[in-house]
């Protein structure tokens, strides 16, 4: 769901200002509740009962690779 609510947000206009922050921010979140990682195995798509897209992975692993690199480039 983490997944999801990051892609809806970096695809919106309004969202772009703040989604380096976010994703940092909301995967440090699953990382304090022991959630785990999440990876491009497609095992939890096929497992979601809610039926997300491993796109949505692929973006959010994306957004946080982007988002590290950026903030350790302004470092």
């Amino acid at each position: 769901f983490t997944a999801a609510k990051i892609t809806q947000l970096a695809l919106l206009p309004q969202g772009k200002q703040e989604r380096n922050k976010r994703a940092r921010l909301m995967l440090a979140q699953m990382d304090a509740e022991d959630f785990g990682h999440c990876s491009n195995t497609e095992a939890c798509e096929v497992e979601c009962p809610q039926g997300i897209s491993v796109l949505n992975i692929a973006r959010m692993n994306y957004e946080y690779n982007r988002a590290t690199f950026l903030n350790y480039k302004t470092k």
